[in-house]
């Protein structure tokens, strides 16, 4: 963990620091981020976060996602606090803003440290380079397949600002970040199935039955609220919201049992060490996803493109259904082979 972590913030502060420059450079007499105080904060923020990221995948990696929880509650805790006592203190520029980032990540590492009694620590070791340069080709294709996976919906509110308008974009965002943080529910569930099965591969079809069905469960539950009370959600971030968008992303809750389904059969590709492989299907599913997505916004609107989402979505989700249905198919025909010897099981091979 510590050279991964070692690598990742070095990359981080890295690119923070092109990042500055370049910022400076192309906007000398605007200065986007301000003074030297900003570009310090900034850079360090980000090397802070990055190590904060490492943090919290360790955490899950050794069964032990309360520490990732009690890190992340502590850092949103510290954060608005320390925002609220400086808007308080009238500092409200932007290297104040910066400020609280960098506090309450560093106070967030204090805390879980503290309250796990040095258990954050106990993570960090003397760093391997040499095992993670054995390791390589698995960090690259992890890399790939994450990147496949993510890619379509972090390009999905500037889809929306160009092909509509920015008004529409507005009241989109509204509604497509909660159904983002929706999504993390099944998301960390399907995470946390990589170790869990690779501590004890015989109760595998079991954990991810268990894990399907409860996220599928969570992820209809919030696809029919959506669908009910999508213009009263979007009243609560702006009144002009729901006269904007209409009824037109009521469907965009429906998208959450597709991409459910895709993180699950991510998390398979993960244990079978297939991640190059998978990551080109996935990488075809995002094309099948913002394609869906153009078309739809050229022929409907907003409703078209959250239909196309949501359609395209909904294919991937198909196909995964099979490849989960497959896997643990396999996996209950071997089960007896399982309790004769102890052997992998066939959902990570």
């Amino acid at each position: 963990m510590a050279a991964a972590a070692s690598i990742g913030v070095v990359l981080g502060v890295g690119l923070a620091v092109v990042f500055v420059f370049g910022d400076a450079y192309l906007n000398s007499s605007t200065e986007s981020i301000g003074g030297w105080l900003q570009r310090v904060a900034f850079v360090l923020g980000c090397g802070l976060t990055v190590l904060a990221m490492m943090v919290d995948q360790a955490f899950v990696g050794n069964l032990r996602s309360t520490g990732r929880m009690i890190r992340q509650v502590l850092f949103s805790t510290f954060k608005l606090l320390l925002i609220a006592c400086a808007a308080a203190a009238g500092h409200t520029s932007s290297a104040a803003l910066l400020l609280t980032w960098v506090a309450g990540l560093l106070a967030s590492f204090v805390g879980v440290d503290l309250l796990t009694r040095g258990g954050a620590r106990r993570l960090v070791g003397a760093p391997d380079f040499q095992l993670l340069h054995i390791l390589r080709r698995k960090v690259v294709d992890h890399y790939a397949l994450d990147v496949a996976v993510q890619a379509p919906s972090v390009i999905m509110p500037y889809l929306v600002l160009v092909l509509l308008s920015p008004t529409t974009n507005a009241a989109f965002v509204a509604l497509w970040m909660l159904v983002s943080m929706a999504s993390l529910i099944p998301a960390a569930m399907a995470t946390v199935l990589f170790p869990v099965i690779r501590a004890c591969p015989k109760q595998s079809r079991h954990d991810v039955l268990v894990s399907v069905t409860a996220s599928l469960l969570f992820s209809l539950v919030c696809a029919v609220i959506v669908f009910t009370y999508s213009q009263q959600i979007l009243a609560v971030f702006n009144p002009a919201y729901p006269e904007i968008a209409g009824s037109s992303l009521r469907f965009l809750g429906f998208s959450l049992l597709g991409s459910t389904l895709k993180f699950h059969a991510c998390t398979l590709a993960r244990l079978g060490d297939r991640m190059r492989k998978a990551s080109r299907w996935f990488a075809l599913g995002g094309l099948l996803e913002l394609c869906f997505v153009v078309a739809g916004a050229k022929l409907g609107g907003l409703q078209g493109l959250v239909l196309g989402w949501t359609l395209a979505v909904s294919i991937e989700g198909a196909c995964a259904a099979l490849i989960l249905a497959f896997a643990v198919k396999l996996d209950s025909a071997a089960g007896p082979a399982q309790h004769e010897r102890p052997t992998e099981s066939p959902l990570q091979t």
